[in-house]
């Protein structure tokens, strides 16, 4: 956890916060795989300056190496020409997503090239960088080397794509000097990388096994940093890519560094893919140790965001990209899609269909539809004024505590970079709201004279909610934040006075005109569209399975309709899901059964992943009597079949259904 001092909302002195996204391959268009993490990096710049923080927050592209060379040579271009068009149309989209980069660096930049240079030199001058021969596999897409023993099925471990022999003169840099301090540091700073997994992953795999010196240098081709003592060099992607973390900021190796990178540096944050968090957790940390520079404080390595079943790429033909999805959805939903839909540590699933039904249930009906009912019932009762009486009922309390609390709770989760959690917590507050209108039925109240006090008061404590609700949006919908906020009249209190209730302005008056935040869709005219602008062709018919496939089991004593009606079945969807620790069998699944979560472990994990199972519409057992299985609590049970050969397959519904239905 970072800053845990932040807790509870404290108020604090302005003090510096720096973070990084990883910096974007500038090969081609970013997909929303790549899109989610500038997104995610927003959220967290937006909360720490809402918090007081002095943030700076930098992003960028990755402009060299041997792929571009030869993607340029395609298109009839200079390598400078295409990545200068590829690096305009990243900056597009991130600009198109309302991210708020205080920095959009370049490896082409002149700064950065030269200081990149002065580094090299630097290291092997002091011996940390020796010329050799390289001998090994060779990942283009990855600009990766690797051994015959590090290759999965002879393919890169890392993309699963084909290799090729490779031998070429080299300059190598001793990554196996700093391996021991580096264990040490990872060791005593427990923070350093997250999640947690990632951790184990970088100390198990790499680490401890023992280091290879890294190759930092190429002469098969020429679009990168020459190599100023030896030209016909170019510097190797991760030496050139790591160091724009402290190039972007005013680094010198010669000594001359910026005001600013004396105040910035250590970053806080590189926020990056799980893809590259050995790139970042151990070349970059080395390479800083090299040059006598303070580690990052925390590296942390999020999840991907997947289509259908695996990672997005354009060589599967499973993209989906931000700006296509914004002409459906809007900015802010898409944006509410990938932030909310991400689980902490294991893979989110993007679909058209899961869109819709985010945009329709969460979006249209609890935060738009709440807003909307509010500001129409203050202007049909009382004119559009708000106005707070004192005319206290008994569910108030209730609703005031979740207000107070709310704030706090989403404070808690972005401590530990949980985005998906607070925004959670905010969509518990909108709820609860709902559930008070439910209970006190203005409507009613609205109808007895007697009771106008109360209806005021119970708008207004709508209504401040609402606002409280609406602020707390800012970091993750900023232009719906606005657009609530400007319509209830509502002022920005900041995060720290947040702890006290009624601060909303009696007396305000909302607007005339509510506007409509989100209106829903119908999911069949969505994906008609969809197909106008992708045709796909007629998939085959699948071929029908060979012999019998039907299959007898031994049967179990009748049971009467009234033993079955203890039984209570719902839809759930498994919203995250993980390995059950010392367990060969087990997984442990968090399922969203209605407004509840339930914790549920199954004997499935020979049969599924813990990434597959995320996001998958499942049918749960949700009364059985909760037990602890290897130590865990389960909740519940989910319903598989199996076949004669033991295999497994979760029952699942045919149509598509909402999480909570009732199975009957």
């Amino acid at each position: 956890m970072i800053l845990a001092e932040r807790r509870g909302l404290k108020k604090m002195e302005k003090k510096k916060y720096y973070m990084t996204t990883a910096i974007a391959y500038a090969s081609g268009k970013p997909h929303i795989g790549n899109t989610y993490e500038i997104v995610l990096a927003d959220s967290i710049a937006r909360f720490h300056r809402e918090q007081g923080y002095d943030v700076f927050f930098q992003t960028g592209t990755d402009e060299h190496g041997q792929k571009i060379e030869l993607k340029a040579k395609e298109a009839g271009v200079t390598p400078k020409e295409f990545v200068d068009q590829a690096a305009g149309e990243i900056r597009r989209i991130w600009d198109l997503m309302n991210t708020s980069y205080d920095k959009f660096m370049r490896t082409t930049d002149e700064e950065h090239e030269r200081q990149v240079q002065k580094i090299f030199k630097k290291l092997y001058d002091q011996g940390d960088i020796y010329k050799g021969y390289y001998e090994g596999m060779y990942c283009m897409p990855c600009e990766s080397f690797f051994t015959e023993s590090q290759l999965v099925d002879g393919k890169c471990p890392d993309c699963g794509r084909p290799v090729t022999p490779a031998r070429e003169e080299a300059y190598f840099f001793k990554m196996s000097k700093y391996a021991d301090r580096l264990i040490e540091h990872i060791n005593t700073h427990p923070e350093f990388i997250q999640p947690v997994s990632r951790k184990n992953e970088m100390m198990n795999n790499f680490l401890l096994p023992g280091l290879q010196d890294l190759c930092v240098s190429r002469t098969t081709f020429q679009w990168g940093i020459p190599v100023t003592f030896d030209p016909k060099h170019v510097t190797y992607v991760w030496l050139d890519a790591l160091t724009n973390y402290i190039t972007g900021i005013g680094y010198d190796c010669g000594g001359s560094s910026t005001e600013q990178f004396v105040k910035d540096w250590p970053a806080d944050l590189h926020l990056i893919g799980k893809d590259i968090i050995r790139f970042h957790t151990i070349y970059w940390p080395i390479f800083l140790m090299a040059l006598d520079l303070p580690l990052p404080k925390q590296v942390f390595g999020h999840p991907w965001l997947l289509q259908g079943d695996g990672k997005m790429s354009k060589s599967k033909g499973n993209v989906l990209y931000a700006d296509e999805l914004v002409d459906f959805f809007g900015v802010d939903a898409v944006r509410y899609f990938v932030l909310h839909e991400m689980p902490f540590e294991n893979d989110g699933v993007i679909s058209w269909e899961l869109m819709v039904e985010r945009l329709n249930s969460d979006l249209a009906n609890t935060l738009g539809n709440l807003v909307n009912r509010t500001i129409s019932m203050t202007n049909k009762y009382f004119g559009g004024v708000v106005k707070r009486t004192g005319a206290i009922g008994e569910v108030d309390a209730q609703l005031q505590e979740t207000a107070l609390e709310t704030p706090k709770k989403v404070a808690a989760s972005m401590d530990e970079l949980r985005v998906a959690d607070a925004i959670t917590e905010i969509f518990v507050l909108f709820k609860r709201c709902n559930k008070y209108i439910d209970e006190t039925m203005p409507w009613a109240l609205a109808k007895d004279e007697a009771k106008q006090d109360r209806l005021a008061e119970v708008l207004y404590n709508l209504t401040e909610c609402i606002a409280i609700g609406a602020e707390l949006l800012e970091a993750f919908m900023p232009e719906t934040s606005e657009k609530i906020l400007a319509q209830i009249n509502g002022k920005k209190r900041g995060l720290d006075a947040m702890g006290e209730y009624g601060q909303y302005v009696s007396g305000t008056k909302v607007t005339e005109k509510p506007e409509i935040l989100f209106a829903r869709l119908d999911l069949r005219e969505v994906l008609a569209k969809v197909e106008e602008l992708h045709p796909q062709a007629p998939e085959e018919k699948a071929e029908e399975p060979e012999g019998d496939s039907l299959i007898d089991i031994e049967a179990k004593p009748e049971i009467t309709f009234d033993d079955f009606e203890k039984l209570q079945f719902q839809v759930g969807e498994i919203i995250a899901c993980e390995e059950v620790k010392k367990s060969k069998k087990l997984l442990c699944s968090q399922v969203r059964i209605g407004s509840q979560v339930k914790q549920i472990v199954s004997g499935i994990k020979g049969h599924y992943s813990a990434e597959e199972m995320v996001g998958k519409k499942v049918m749960v057992l949700v009364n059985l009597k909760p037990a602890k299985l290897a130590g865990v609590l389960s909740e519940g049970m989910l319903l598989c079949a199996e076949d004669e050969q033991g295999e497994l397959a979760l029952m699942t519904p045919e149509k598509k259904m909402p999480a909570g239905a009732e199975i009957c």
